[in-house]
Protein backbone atom coordinates (compact mmCIF):
# COMPACT_ATOMS: atom_id res chain seq x y z
CA UNK A 1 0.00 0.00 0.00
CA UNK A 2 2.81 2.44 0.85
CA UNK A 3 4.40 2.38 -2.63
CA UNK A 4 1.06 3.28 -4.19
CA UNK A 5 0.58 6.13 -1.75
CA UNK A 6 4.04 7.47 -2.64
CA UNK A 7 3.23 7.26 -6.36
CA UNK A 8 -0.08 8.99 -5.67
CA UNK A 9 1.74 11.77 -3.82
CA UNK A 10 3.99 12.33 -6.83
CA UNK A 11 1.11 12.37 -9.31
CA UNK A 12 -0.95 14.69 -7.10
CA UNK A 13 1.97 17.06 -6.59
CA UNK A 14 2.67 17.08 -10.32
CA UNK A 15 -0.97 17.73 -11.13
CA UNK A 16 -0.94 20.69 -8.76
CA UNK A 17 1.89 22.24 -10.75
CA UNK A 18 0.88 21.15 -14.26
CA UNK A 19 -2.85 21.56 -14.83
CA UNK A 20 -2.95 19.07 -17.72
CA UNK A 21 -2.37 16.11 -15.38
CA UNK A 22 -5.64 14.85 -13.89
CA UNK A 23 -5.21 13.43 -10.41
CA UNK A 24 -8.95 12.69 -10.31
CA UNK A 25 -8.62 10.13 -13.11
CA UNK A 26 -5.56 8.65 -11.40
CA UNK A 27 -7.39 8.29 -8.06
CA UNK A 28 -10.37 6.62 -9.71
CA UNK A 29 -8.19 4.23 -11.70
CA UNK A 30 -6.08 3.37 -8.68
CA UNK A 31 -9.10 2.66 -6.48
CA UNK A 32 -10.65 0.45 -9.16
CA UNK A 33 -7.42 -1.52 -9.59
CA UNK A 34 -6.37 -1.59 -5.92
CA UNK A 35 -9.54 -1.59 -3.80
CA UNK A 36 -7.53 -2.54 -0.69
CA UNK A 37 -6.06 0.95 -0.39
CA UNK A 38 -7.71 3.01 2.32
CA UNK A 39 -9.78 5.82 0.84
CA UNK A 40 -9.02 7.96 3.91
CA UNK A 41 -5.26 7.55 3.48
CA UNK A 42 -5.52 8.21 -0.24
CA UNK A 43 -7.59 11.36 0.35
CA UNK A 44 -5.08 12.61 2.90
CA UNK A 45 -2.07 11.97 0.66
CA UNK A 46 -3.65 13.71 -2.31
CA UNK A 47 -4.76 16.66 -0.16
CA UNK A 48 -1.27 17.22 1.25
CA UNK A 49 0.36 16.89 -2.18
CA UNK A 50 -2.13 19.21 -3.88
CA UNK A 51 -1.80 21.96 -1.27
CA UNK A 52 2.00 21.60 -1.25
CA UNK A 53 2.07 21.98 -5.04
CA UNK A 54 -0.32 24.93 -5.01
CA UNK A 55 1.93 26.76 -2.55
CA UNK A 56 4.11 27.62 -5.56
CA UNK A 57 1.19 29.49 -7.16
CA UNK A 58 0.23 31.05 -3.82
CA UNK A 59 3.74 32.43 -3.30
CA UNK A 60 3.89 33.57 -6.94
CA UNK A 61 0.63 35.46 -6.42
CA UNK A 62 2.10 37.05 -3.30
CA UNK A 63 5.17 38.13 -5.26
CA UNK A 64 7.54 36.03 -3.13
CA UNK A 65 8.63 33.87 -6.06
CA UNK A 66 10.10 35.64 -9.06
CA UNK A 67 10.39 34.16 -12.52
CA UNK A 68 13.86 33.53 -13.92
CA UNK A 69 15.19 36.16 -16.31
CA UNK A 70 14.66 34.04 -19.43
CA UNK A 71 10.91 33.92 -18.71
CA UNK A 72 10.52 37.69 -18.47
CA UNK A 73 8.97 39.46 -21.41
CA UNK A 74 11.22 41.72 -23.34
CA UNK A 75 9.80 45.14 -24.18
CA UNK A 76 8.39 45.21 -27.68
CA UNK A 77 7.47 48.19 -29.81
CA UNK A 78 3.80 49.09 -29.86
CA UNK A 79 2.21 47.87 -33.07
CA UNK A 80 -1.43 48.24 -34.10
CA UNK A 81 -2.01 44.56 -33.30
CA UNK A 82 -0.54 44.92 -29.80
CA UNK A 83 -2.59 48.04 -29.20
CA UNK A 84 -5.81 46.22 -30.20
CA UNK A 85 -4.89 43.31 -27.92
CA UNK A 86 -4.30 45.65 -24.99
CA UNK A 87 -7.66 47.31 -25.58
CA UNK A 88 -9.41 43.91 -25.71
CA UNK A 89 -7.84 42.70 -22.47
CA UNK A 90 -8.35 45.98 -20.62
CA UNK A 91 -11.79 44.87 -19.41
CA UNK A 92 -10.43 41.55 -18.13
CA UNK A 93 -7.58 43.28 -16.30
CA UNK A 94 -10.10 45.69 -14.75
CA UNK A 95 -12.29 42.79 -13.66
CA UNK A 96 -9.32 41.02 -12.01
CA UNK A 97 -8.37 44.21 -10.18
CA UNK A 98 -11.98 44.64 -9.03
CA UNK A 99 -12.14 41.09 -7.70
CA UNK A 100 -8.81 41.58 -5.93
CA UNK A 101 -10.04 44.78 -4.32
CA UNK A 102 -13.30 43.16 -3.15
CA UNK A 103 -11.37 40.22 -1.71
CA UNK A 104 -9.11 42.57 0.23
CA UNK A 105 -12.12 44.46 1.60
CA UNK A 106 -14.03 41.27 2.52
CA UNK A 107 -11.55 38.58 3.67
CA UNK A 108 -14.38 36.24 4.76
CA UNK A 109 -15.70 36.21 1.20
CA UNK A 110 -12.28 35.03 0.02
CA UNK A 111 -12.18 32.40 2.78
CA UNK A 112 -15.55 30.99 1.72
CA UNK A 113 -14.86 31.12 -1.98
CA UNK A 114 -11.49 29.43 -1.57
CA UNK A 115 -13.07 26.75 0.62
CA UNK A 116 -15.81 26.00 -1.90
CA UNK A 117 -13.27 25.98 -4.71
CA UNK A 118 -11.06 23.48 -2.89
CA UNK A 119 -13.98 21.04 -2.63
CA UNK A 120 -15.97 21.62 -5.82
CA UNK A 121 -13.35 23.04 -8.18
CA UNK A 122 -15.49 26.06 -9.13
CA UNK A 123 -14.22 28.73 -9.34
CA UNK A 124 -11.09 27.00 -10.61
CA UNK A 125 -8.87 26.00 -7.71
CA UNK A 126 -5.67 27.09 -9.46
CA UNK A 127 -7.03 30.60 -10.03
CA UNK A 128 -8.17 30.78 -6.41
CA UNK A 129 -4.69 29.85 -5.17
CA UNK A 130 -3.16 32.72 -7.14
CA UNK A 131 -5.91 35.08 -5.96
CA UNK A 132 -5.32 33.98 -2.36
CA UNK A 133 -1.70 35.01 -2.76
CA UNK A 134 -2.62 38.30 -4.44
CA UNK A 135 -4.94 39.32 -1.60
CA UNK A 136 -2.40 38.11 0.98
CA UNK A 137 -4.57 35.45 2.59
CA UNK A 138 -2.73 34.25 5.72
CA UNK A 139 -0.65 31.16 5.00
CA UNK A 140 -2.16 29.14 7.85
CA UNK A 141 -5.65 29.86 6.50
CA UNK A 142 -4.62 28.96 2.97
CA UNK A 143 -3.11 25.65 4.06
CA UNK A 144 -5.79 24.63 6.56
CA UNK A 145 -8.81 25.45 4.36
CA UNK A 146 -7.10 23.91 1.33
CA UNK A 147 -6.24 20.70 3.20
CA UNK A 148 -9.76 20.24 4.53
CA UNK A 149 -11.38 20.98 1.18
CA UNK A 150 -9.05 18.82 -0.84
CA UNK A 151 -9.36 15.99 1.70
CA UNK A 152 -13.15 16.06 1.42
CA UNK A 153 -12.99 16.14 -2.39
CA UNK A 154 -10.51 13.32 -2.89
CA UNK A 155 -11.74 11.12 -0.04
CA UNK A 156 -15.22 11.19 -1.52
CA UNK A 157 -13.79 10.46 -4.95
CA UNK A 158 -11.69 7.57 -3.65
CA UNK A 159 -14.63 6.14 -1.71
CA UNK A 160 -16.88 5.98 -4.76
CA UNK A 161 -15.12 3.94 -7.45
CA UNK A 162 -17.98 1.47 -7.76
CA UNK A 163 -20.32 4.24 -8.88
CA UNK A 164 -17.86 5.45 -11.53
CA UNK A 165 -17.03 1.90 -12.61
CA UNK A 166 -20.74 1.31 -13.22
CA UNK A 167 -20.85 4.37 -15.50
CA UNK A 168 -17.91 3.32 -17.65
CA UNK A 169 -18.35 -0.46 -17.89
Amino acid sequence: MLPWLCVTFGVAFGSALVPFVSVEVFVLALMMQRPGISWVALGAVVAVAQVAGKLVYYYAGRGSIHLPAFLHRKPKPMTPTRLRWQLRTKRVRGWVEGVKERCERHPHWMFGTYGVSSVVGLPPYMAMTVLAGLVRMPLHTFVSVGLVGRFVRFSALAASPAMFAGWFL
